[in-house]
């Protein structure tokens, strides 16, 4: 037997999925449709697409797509592939993604990022020439992959049964996947054996985007359930992983929004340091962002004997491939990477794998606008595979920094990016699809109603879609820009004011956002980038290369030329049509030759990209957006004292009252007047404000008032209902209150608590509800809070006794204002308390053997009886009783304070007076 020693051909004997390849390909066979799960380092990215193109073991030459998630896994799975036939990126081999293409005529199998497989679905959705589409790591659950899922389960159902896809990831919902995969896919769906279909680029499929796979946008599947795919498992890589626990000593804050308490990562780097102590070979660190990247490297800072390295979607690309080539230098390796390491990479050397457990998720907040990154706890399947990193190449360990008791707690996949980011872009590729409300894609999980919505609007306002929701001509050029429609709208339309270079460099700053370093002044930071030579810079001006390529007529007309970001000819001929501000009519002229300084075509375009952001000032750093939404400058901004802002970039951390700018341009009104000129509206307004009625006519840009004046004449009916208003937040207290009013007041509550029935509620809130019923005609003559203070409340409140009953002819009787007493004075009753109370002098009650009651003999009146001063002296509901008990005792204590005044040793049977005994003997 002969032994290879090809490292190559040895690379491709160890991948473990080798022994899933013959069950995959009948799968494939039989059905079309496969899922494939197999963990970390077992070949699925790289020996599998080799199989599936017959590149490798001698089948059939078919045509095979891989779609990864991200650019750095689709650079480094074509580069793997590449070395394993012996060859470099761009022969049989490629990759596309945005501003990069490594691909020809005889490239049979091309990694794509899931954004350019989107644009190639869009221009033809047959895919003529692809065999096999596998979608790689669908566990991610990224928005573009769910979303090319679902168009291909569509182009299966109607144009292309032949068309095998295949699910794949390490760790995944393979029910919920094979499920989604059978219903799409059809029974007997096999590629015939042959060779590459034309063997031509994708980049020359036929121009797509204005509709639906089979042209009617409605009813592409028949909704007959269908057999779950086949789900194909390979062998895991044999080497163990062991789990260490480090949970921090103290308790750390948990993540809010952004934040990532400093206690946190200050561990984290406590726990490298330990396992290059404890263990061999180079770490691998996973932190959920760029900023705790740059912290913990801090904290690293003279490590002896390693390097530490750092590995994001923003690194440059030399970067990237120097991780992702192995150590040379003999030193041990620190690599700090956020998720994009978690999958579709091996970084060689790696024993060691320290996990934060945290992520980043998107959420969008459509009430304001705004979408941010928020820090969540990282679920199992990302621990897990995170954990496999360790074992890639020999057995490994992996220190997780959380207790081991919170690891059952975690969720059980993360959260599928289509249930809490923005749906604007979504929303655009389902119309150009040709189903505007995505319900006939078949989608893991459906889109949110809300979520939707706000996206709907968005397009209808910049004009991309019409009212029904279907894609205008200007909404599929959108589409094919490779941008988000905000941006790609500021792109068309900018392009005409400024020019398409000028408009092509802001785009491409916003499309990306710059580095902290550059500031939060998108003019300088544009400047910064143009003279720059960092890797920002670079990508930034690939970027804008693309995009005043795919908007210059001339050039996108000529065949073979100006290819976007995906290798595709940019745009369409001719200049934007329509779709400007308004969402149908293109920007006004801005005078002879539009805006030319930097900061005045920053503004422009970072307006017409974010109309609902254009900013006016309202305090030393403080701005209010026209969404509604305040913002605020960091201190230091040398955008502060600007009168108005385009904010291009903010996010509105946790529980923050305001928005916090992190990019924005100077502009002025009449600019924000016509990026936002689909907010502006002017009319009468009248309403309670400030404690009165203001009246007016506003000029508003959305939330920001920009002109105001008096209305001299205001609409009768919209003071009405302002002087409601003001009843409601400020109560009843706004009208005038006689303590005769109060009194009635006071009354018809004690009937209506006592008796109930007709007589009615006269609580604050019960008087607010029927303030039309009782202060009609009042609240008719009335202009403003003055008039309501000149109110008789007691008069008004008599419409409200129940004179339709007649039950209002006893009020007097019922509710009695005043009682006579034996003195022959009549005492006005106190219905302040819970009970009527009679207030007298003790001698006018002399001789009265019982309190009267009131409310038809209902209630007995609560007797205080005073002193001669009028001061308290007892209290009591039964004077029969007081007369027999209580009587001596306040006449022992005040018949001696008072001796000028009768107090006869029998009350009852003595008469009653209001005068002295000096008085009485006159």
């Amino acid at each position: 037997m002969t032994i290879s020693t090809d490292p190559r051909a040895e690379a491709l004997d160890r991948l473990p999925v080798r022994e899933a390849v013959p069950e995959l390909l009948r799968a494939l066979d039989d059905r079309g449709v496969a899922v494939l799960c197999a963990p970390p380092g077992t070949g699925k990215t790289t020996l599998v697409p080799l199989v599936l193109a017959g590149l490798v073991g001698g089948g059939p030459v078919r045509r095979v797509l891989v779609a990864e998630p991200r650019r750095i896994a689709a650079r480094a799975a074509a580069r793997r592939m590449a070395w394993l036939l012996g060859e470099r990126p761009g022969g049989k081999v490629g990759f596309t993604v945005r501003g990069e293409r490594q691909a020809g005529r005889g490239t049979v199998v091309e990694v794509v990022t899931t954004g350019v497989l989107l644009q190639r679905l869009q221009r033809d959705q047959e895919l003529a020439g692809v065999d096999v589409v596998v979608l790689d790591e669908c566990h991610e659950r990224h928005l573009d992959a769910d979303t090319a899922a679902a168009f291909l389960l569509d182009v299966r159902a109607t144009l292309r049964p032949d068309l095998r896809l295949i699910a794949a990831s390490a760790t995944t919902d393979a029910e919920g996947w094979a499920r989604l995969l059978g219903d799409g896919g059809t029974d007997g769906g096999g590629v015939e054996d042959g060779g590459v279909n034309g063997g031509g680029s994708e980049d020359s499929g036929a121009d797509g985007g204005g509709g639906g796979a089979d042209g009617s946008g409605s009813d592409r599947r028949d909704g007959r359930p269908g057999k779950p795919a086949p789900v194909v498992s390979a062998p895991g890589v044999s080497h163990p992983v062991e789990v260490v626990w480090a949970p921090p000593e103290r308790p750390v804050r948990p993540p809010h929004g952004m934040r990532v308490d400093p206690a946190l990562l200050d561990h984290v780097a406590a726990v490298v340091r330990r396992a290059l102590r404890e263990r061999e070979g180079d770490v691998l660190c996973f932190l959920p962002g760029v900023g705790e990247i740059a912290r913990v490297a801090g904290k690293l800072g003279g490590l002896d004997g390693a390097e530490v390295l750092q590995v994001h979607g923003r690194a440059p690309a030399a970067v990237q491939e120097a991780v992702l080539s192995g150590a040379d230098s003999g030193r041990r390796r620190v690599v700090l990477a956020t998720s994009v390491a978690e999958s579709s990479l091996t970084v060689p050397g790696v024993r060691i794998v320290v996990d934060c457990g945290l992520a980043r998720e998107p959420r969008m907040d459509h009430a304001r606008g705004l979408s941010a990154l928020t820090t969540v706890r990282a679920s199992r399947a990302a621990a897990r595979q995170r954990a496999g990193r360790a074992g890639r190449e020999a057995p490994g360990v992996v220190y997780r920094c959380w207790p081991e008791a919170e690891d059952a707690r975690l969720p059980r996949f993360p959260s599928p990016e289509i249930a809490g980011a923005d749906l604007t872009a979504f929303a655009l590729q389902t119309a150009c699809w040709g189903d505007p409300d995505a319900s006939g894609l078949a989608l893991l999980d459906p889109p949110p109603a809300g979520a939707m919505t706000a996206a709907r609007e968005t397009l209808t306002a910049i004009g991309a879609v019409d009212t029904a929701g279907r894609a205008t001509e200007r909404g599929t050029r959108m589409a094919r820009l490779g941008l988000h429609p905000r941006l790609a709208r500021a792109l068309i339309d900018g392009a005409k004011e400024v020019g398409a270079r000028r408009a092509a460099e802001v785009v491409a700053l916003l499309s990306e956002e710059p580095p902290r370093e550059y500031g939060d002044d998108l003019a300088a930071a544009w400047r910064t980038a143009r003279h720059g030579g960092d890797p920002y810079a670079t990508r930034w001006r690939q970027e804008a290369r693309r995009l005043e390529h795919a908007l210059t007529p001339e050039t996108s007309a000529r065949p073979g030329t100006a290819r976007g970001g995906d290798g595709t000819r940019g745009g369409d001929n001719g200049p934007a049509r329509g779709g400007g501000p308004h969402g149908g009519d293109s920007l006004p002229a801005r005078g002879s030759g539009g805006p030319h300084g930097d900061d005045a075509v920053a503004g422009l375009m970072a307006a017409l990209a974010f109309p609902e952001r254009v900013a006016r000032r309202r305090g030393e750093r403080a701005y209010l957006m026209a969404a509604g939404t305040g913002a605020e400058l960091a201190d230091g901004s040398r955008l502060g004292g600007a009168p108005w802002l385009a904010v291009a970039v903010a996010d509105r951390p946790v529980a923050a009252a305001s928005a916090r700018v992190r990019l924005a341009a100077v502009t002025d009104e009449g600019t924000a007047r016509t990026a936002a000129a689909a907010l502006a509206s002017e009319g009468e307004e009248v309403r309670w404000a400030d404690g009165d009625v203001l009246a007016r006519r506003v000029a508003r840009l959305g939330a920001i008032e920009l002109v105001s004046r008096p209305l001299t004449d205001p609409d009768p009916e919209q003071v009405r209902r302002a002087l409601l208003e003001g009843l409601r937040r400020e109560g009843t207290g706004l009208l005038r209150w006689s303590a005769q009013a109060t009194a009635v007041r006071q009354r018809m509550a004690f009937l209506h608590r006592e008796l109930g029935g007709a007589w009615p509620d006269v609580s604050d809130a019960a008087l607010l509800d029927r303030a039309d019923e009782w202060l009609g005609s009042e609240l008719a003559r009335a202009r403003g809070r003055a008039d309501l203070g000149r109110v008789d409340a007691g008069q008004a409140l008599a419409r409200l006794l129940p004179w339709a009953t007649g039950e209002a002819a006893r009020f007097e009787e019922l509710a009695p204002e005043r009682i006579e007493v034996p003195s022959g004075s009549r005492v006005r009753l106190d219905y302040g308390a819970d009970r009527p109370v009679l207030a007298v002098k003790l001698q006018e009650l002399f001789g009265w053997q019982e309190a009267p009651r009131i409310a038809g003999g209902r209630v007995p009146l609560l007797v205080h009886l005073l002193s001669p001063a009028g001061r308290p002296a007892a209290v009591t509901a039964d004077l029969a009783s007081f007369w027999k008990d209580g009587y001596r005792s306040v006449r022992a204590e005040l018949r001696g304070r008072y001796p000028k005044h009768p107090w006869p040793e029998d009350p009852t049977t003595a008469e009653a007076t209001r005068r002295t005994n000096t008085r009485r003997s006159r």
